[in-house]
């Protein structure tokens, strides 16, 4: 079954960095466009990047655009989420997420906080 397992996570101060990965199972992972997202308690789940399945096209989120960089490896099925220059508005849990066969699979998330 597919599998995805966020980790990177954690603590960091506003201006700071963090990398996040996705490791992916369960499915021909190069065949899939891969996305992050993020949700705030309260708050929808909002799609923050994306990648098509041999990474040759990006999309990003306005409020993130110029400091996080999507990529990934297929031969490690493996997804990234690279987050630079980091503000507290990007504190939130951070999701990976793959849309295969009509459904949505996600991970169990990974905690992102920014704070001084």
């Amino acid at each position: 079954q597919v599998q995805l397992v966020e980790s990177g996570g954690g603590l960091v101060q506003p201006g700071g960095s963090l990398r996040l990965s996705c490791a992916a199972s369960g499915f021909p992972f190069s065949s899939y466009a891969m996305s992050w997202y993020r949700q705030v308690p309260g708050k929808e789940r909002e799609l923050v990047a994306s990648i098509t399945p041999i990474g040759i096209s990006t999309t990003y989120a306005d409020s993130v655009k110029g400091r996080f960089t999507i990529s990934r490896d297929n031969a490690k099925n493996t997804v990234y989420l690279q987050m630079n220059n980091l503000k507290p508005e990007d504190t939130a849990v951070y999701y990976c997420n793959v849309k295969r066969l009509e459904n949505n699979y996600w991970g169990q998330g990974t905690q992102v906080t920014v704070s001084s």
